[in-house]
């Protein structure tokens, strides 16, 4: 399994942060660069605990579809969402936000486990965990962006 956490400051209220961070609409905007799509559940909106939504995006060149639940929260300091279906044998992606000062630091823990045994292990050192860092890293740049009135 592959762990690794992103911590962002933004000087912006914590409420504004929690609202943007479960937005599908913010957030098929900052994943714009790989056309990704809330295609079923929750399309629009932020999105609940207990909440589904079906996400389809292109990565390395394959369009990929992915389930993901909304399994824990507590406003406006948490929420966690895990992969239902999809191409990860698992993930958990915690959403973390505590006020500072400032504005809000969030942090975000990524956990995710490859399919295919010791070739998943093999793609996931080479390639997989830097790209969904990279991923995360451009979210919270748009996300940081939006929060604080600048354009994203």
């Amino acid at each position: 399994m592959t762990t690794f956490e992103l911590r962002t400051s933004i000087g912006a209220p914590i409420e504004r942060v929690f609202e943007l961070a479960r937005d599908i609409g913010f957030h098929e905007r900052s994943m714009a660069a790989s056309g990704e799509r809330a295609i079923a559940g929750r399309t629009s909106g932020p999105i609940a605990l207990g909440e589904t939504v079906t996400w389809r995006a292109r990565h390395f060149g394959v369009w990929w579809t992915l389930q993901s639940r909304i399994t824990a929260m507590t406003p406006p300091t948490a929420f966690d969402d895990e992969q239902v279906r999809g191409p990860f044998a698992s993930f958990r992606h915690e959403h973390r936000l505590e006020t500072v000062d400032g504005g809000t630091l969030m942090t975000d823990v990524w956990r995710h486990a490859s399919p295919f045994g010791p070739l998943g292990w093999l793609a996931d050192r080479l390639v997989l965990d830097r790209h969904m860092r990279r991923l995360l890293e451009a979210r919270n740049a748009a996300l940081k962006a939006a929060a604080e009135g600048r354009p994203v």
